[in-house]
Formats: C-alpha cells, structure tokens, sequence
C-alpha cells in the first residue's frame, strides 16, 4: 500500500533517472530516464502499479531524464508536465509525448494532492529543481545542478526528505579517461555537484525537521558508492545529525519506499 506522502527513488545516475513521489490522490513519476520497459520492471519491484501514475514531471531534457518518457506516456495514457524550453528540445529531437502540459519556470501548481513548485537550478540545459509539500511535510529534490545558490537554499529550507546530488569524487574525474570538455563541464557552475560540495551544503539544508538524506546521481565511473556513504556519515557526525537516514542512490537498483506521512 501506498503511503499517504512519499518518496520512491528508482534509480538515479548518468544512465537514468526517475523517482515517484506518493501523494494523497495518487502517484507523480519524476523524470522518466529509462526506457519504459526499464520503468515498468523498477516500479514492479518496489509493488508500484503503473496504472497508479497520474502524471510525468519532466525537470529537463537529458537523455538520462526523459528516455522512456514517450513511449512510458503513451502507453498508459499519462500527462506529461514540463517548461516550454524542454518541449522545443525534445520536439526538435522528435522524441515529444503526446499529451503535454506546460508549467512556467519557477511556479507553483498542484497534482495528485501534493502543492509542487519549481525552481531553477544551474544546468547546461534550462532545468528545474522542485519541492513537493502534502500532509504537512515537504520533499526537496537538487540534482544536475553546477553549484547551490542562495534562492535553491531557500527553496530547499524545511525539507522532511531532502535528495540531493553527489556527483563526482574531484580526483577520480581528474583521472578519468574522460575528455578535458566533459570534466570541465562537469566541475563548471552549469555542471553538477560533486562530493565536496554536496557535503558543503548539508549544513545549510538540513533542517531540524529533517529525517531523510538521499544522495544521488552518483557517478559510477567519476565517484564510488561506497566512499559517497563514507563522506556523508561523517559529515552528519560531524553536524551531530544522527537523527537522519542517510540513502544513497543507486544506479541499478531502486530503493525501498520511504513513508513521510501514512
């Protein structure tokens, strides 16, 4: 059974990101990153029927975002919700759903009971971050973003759930057979966040209410799970955040269902 609010990551990571956010009038997909076979098994797995997904939010138009956003849609007659910019992308990739809605960049709307609100985040492609707010509790999401500016912190402020982005470990992308344009692009203020940063910003975002700590689209060539974990433990030490459930994302396998409110 679903929980009244919460949060299930599928997987998250340069080969494909979707999550779901369980609201109290039925199930949001977030992003849409792999084929819709690859959807459809993960959301098996974690005993989510796809007839229970009312909406696709897409953040941005990667690949790794919007892979079986199409087909997914489609096929079980979903609305698919994004920015303008992402639809002329995906359009000139001839690769739209059918049934699109538009949102505005940075606004507020609502779908399957939970108050959604976007916010820009700094990206090589226009993308959005958002929060999730149902039962009296909120769900922060910051991935694919270059660096944390001071309007995302306060969008971020009083998360229940808070995923947050750990790309990369500095010396193994430095020593990555990746080109210079990649790890340039990768460490610049339109890239993504690496683990120094991530664990930087943890002070400023946690909040007292805060119970949950996912890091995610953990790189699997540029970054290692296990050292993710490592940092992020005693980081929260360091904080005295022991209260808080640290996750780490993965790739390949989805992560069990966390209830933020029954």
């Amino acid at each position: 059974m679903s929980p009244k609010f919460g949060f299930t990551m599928l997987g998250s990571g340069s080969g494909g990101n979707a999550s779901v956010i369980h609201g109290p009038k039925g199930n949001l997909l977030l992003d849409a990153g792999f084929r819709a076979k690859g959807i459809k098994e993960r959301l098996k797995i974690v005993g989510i029927d796809p007839a229970s997904i009312q909406a696709i939010l897409i953040s941005h138009a990667h690949i790794d975002h919007t892979a079986g956003c199409a087909v997914f849609s489609r096929k079980y007659d979903i609305p698919v919700y994004m920015m303008p910019e992402t639809v002329l992308i995906m359009s000139r990739n001839n690769d739209l759903p059918g049934n699109v809605k538009l949102f505005a960049p940075d606004s507020a709307f609502k779908r399957c009971g939970i108050q959604i609100q976007s916010f820009t985040v700094s990206h090589d492609t226009p993308t959005m971050g958002f929060t999730f707010s149902a039962c009296g509790r909120k769900i922060g999401i910051a991935t694919d973003l270059g660096f944390i500016s001071d309007p995302v912190k306060e969008c971020l402020r009083g998360c229940d759930l808070l995923v947050l982005e750990s790309n990369y470990d500095t010396y193994k992308l430095r020593t990555s057979k990746r080109s210079i344009y990649l790890k340039r692009r990768n460490t610049g203020r339109f890239g993504h966040l690496g683990n120094t940063q991530a664990m930087e910003a943890m002070e400023d975002l946690l909040a007292e209410n805060t119970k949950h700590l996912i890091l995610a689209h953990i790189s699997r060539d540029c970054n290692d799970y296990q050292l993710v974990s490592k940092l992020a433990e005693a980081r929260l030490a360091e904080l005295d955040r022991q209260d808080i459930t640290l996750h780490t994302a993965t790739q390949d396998t989805p992560l069990d269902t966390i209830c933020i409110e029954e």
